[in-house]
């Protein structure tokens, strides 16, 4: 049995008038995440553990912010197209570990759904998928609602 582990970040600026992204749901919100997709921070983060894993660089790399087919897609299918080319490395998703920096709303009472959504893409159990929510106690601009944080640390299992 093979195993590796990635880690994930991403953070995305937070402006109103957008609709906040969080684990592929919609998170009720007067402001959400600035980005090219719809900017869902914590699938982000989940993508890039994945392709550090295996060393297939970045979501950048494979999602161009600079291609118009990307342009508000549903992070959802960036997540499943990562998964698809985990699964072609004859890989699979043992579990994963992460938190989401954001001052407020709160996503404590989303997070059920949120480990829903995604243990369904990735094919593991719901309780595979940890997802945890902090603030930064009013500090920098995470701390002020300017920007959204996620980090993800992934263990993965090939043949």
């Amino acid at each position: 049995m093979k195993i590796r582990i990635g880690f994930g970040v991403d953070v995305h600026q937070l402006v109103e008038n957008r609709t906040l992204m969080v684990g592929g749901i919609k998170v009720p919100s007067s402001f959400g995440a600035l980005g090219h997709s719809d900017a869902d921070v914590l699938l982000h983060a989940i993508c890039d553990a994945m392709l550090g894993a295996l060393n297939l660089r970045d979501i950048g790399f494979h999602f161009s912010d600079t291609d118009p087919k990307f342009k508000d897609i549903d992070s959802k299918i960036l997540l499943k197209n990562t998964f698809d080319l985990i699964q072609a490395k004859k890989y699979s998703v043992v579990n994963l570990d992460a938190t989401v920096i954001l001052e407020k709303p709160k996503l404590n009472p989303h997070i059920p759904k949120m480990q829903s959504v995604i243990s369904d893409i990735l094919k593991v159990e719901e309780d595979a998928v940890s997802i945890k929510a902090t603030t930064h106690e009013k500090v920098d601009s995470f701390g002020k609602s300017e920007a959204i944080k996620a980090y993800c640390v992934i263990l993965l299992q090939g043949d």
